[in-house]
């Protein structure tokens, strides 16, 4: 339907529906999301890398982060790979699954993780393009396999907000 700006819906919209919600992210996937931006940066020479989900929430980070406004950079980043969805859209893909962003210091590499995260890496000249991609493509799969582990967790019922204790509640407050 045309609404005078943009169209929605439909496979040819420039913004299409969520597939999957909120999760519940337990520490140990928050865990296991650190391990695995920790060795991407080892093993990739990056700056930094941050883990944001499709709706700009930042899920972990990784690295020299004190120098970022961490808020702003998940919002952008999402805004990036939505924008460059509606692109995508224009020219008949489903989306553009890996943006880079050259700069005069520094680089950003972003990538979309299990079609639900956003994989945000900033490297500078200590570090390649090709090295990042290849070592993102890595990591994708290791954060793709936790996401699976959220998934079932969340479907067996762990983690569930009903299971919260008055006093779960009161600690968070403490």
């Amino acid at each position: 339907m045309w609404n005078g700006f943009f169209f929605f819906g439909g496979a040819y919209g420039i913004f299409l529906p969520m597939t999957q919600g909120h999760f519940i992210l337990r520490e140990r996937e928050y865990e296991a999301f650190l391990a695995v931006l920790r060795k991407l940066l080892l093993d990739s020479y990056a700056k930094v890398a941050f883990l944001v989900d499709k709706n700009g929430t930042l899920m972990a980070s990784a690295g020299a982060t004190a120098e970022f406004d961490t808020t702003s950079l998940a919002s952008l980043a999402a805004g990036n790979i939505a924008a460059t969805g509606g692109l995508a859209n224009l020219i008949g893909e489903k989306e553009f699954s890996i943006l880079f962003h050259e700069g005069e210091r520094d680089n950003m590499h972003l990538s979309v993780v299990a079609d639900r995260l956003i994989l945000v890496v900033i490297f500078d000249r200590r570090s390649s393009v090709g090295l990042v991609r290849l070592r993102v493509r890595r990591a994708s799969e290791e954060l793709a396999r936790i996401l699976v582990a959220v998934a079932e967790a969340a479907t067996a019922g762990q983690g569930v907000i009903e299971d919260l204790t008055e006093a779960d509640i009161e600690s968070l407050f403490k």
